[in-house]
């Protein structure tokens, strides 16, 4: 991965904290309706996974087994970016989108031992999606652009393994 997707990747972070930060700030007590009868912004503390999955199963170990998962997550797209053509930028920006807010999350499971989320989207009384932060947005854009590189660029990979192959 360049430098400069790695920069993405502290934007993202960078972002995503921020955005936690005015939150605990100014939520704590209220939330801001935005859009009414569908979008508000209120505070949340997940301790569970994406979601809120698992919320109710406490353990103590929980939120060390969840940061775990997202370090194994991080190295392996580190080592797999490492590998990908200059050409592939799209790839790139869509790991390097994932990485930022895998980080994000990373981070406040390490320091507050949840992941607080904010951003309520919901249709009126009848509907609503579990909150989620600029984190999440990052990893649902970041995993958006991996699957149209993957359209766009199809083959491609097995084509670099078959010369690769070919010069042995």
């Amino acid at each position: 991965m360049r430098t400069k997707y790695y920069l993405i990747t502290l934007f993202v972070v960078i972002l995503d904290h921020l955005t936690k930060w005015w939150v605990n700030r100014e939520l704590a007590t209220n939330s801001i309706e935005l859009i009414r009868g569908y979008l508000r912004l209120s505070l949340v503390h997940n301790i569970g996974v994406a979601f809120g999955l698992f919320s109710s199963h406490v353990s103590a170990w929980k939120p060390y087994l969840l940061a775990g998962m997202a370090v194994i997550a991080l190295v392996v797209i580190f080592l797999y970016a490492r590998h990908i053509t200059v050409e592939r930028w799209l790839l790139q920006l869509g790991l390097a989108i994932t990485m930022g807010g895998i980080l994000g999350n990373f981070l406040d499971r390490i320091f507050r031992g949840y992941v607080v989320d904010f951003i309520e989207f919901h249709i009126q009384e009848s509907f609503y999606w579990p909150n989620f932060n600029v984190a999440d947005s990052a990893i649902t854009i970041g995993i958006a652009l991996l699957l149209i590189d993957t359209v766009c660029n199809p083959g491609v990979d097995e084509v670099a393994e078959n010369s690769a192959n070919s010069r042995s």
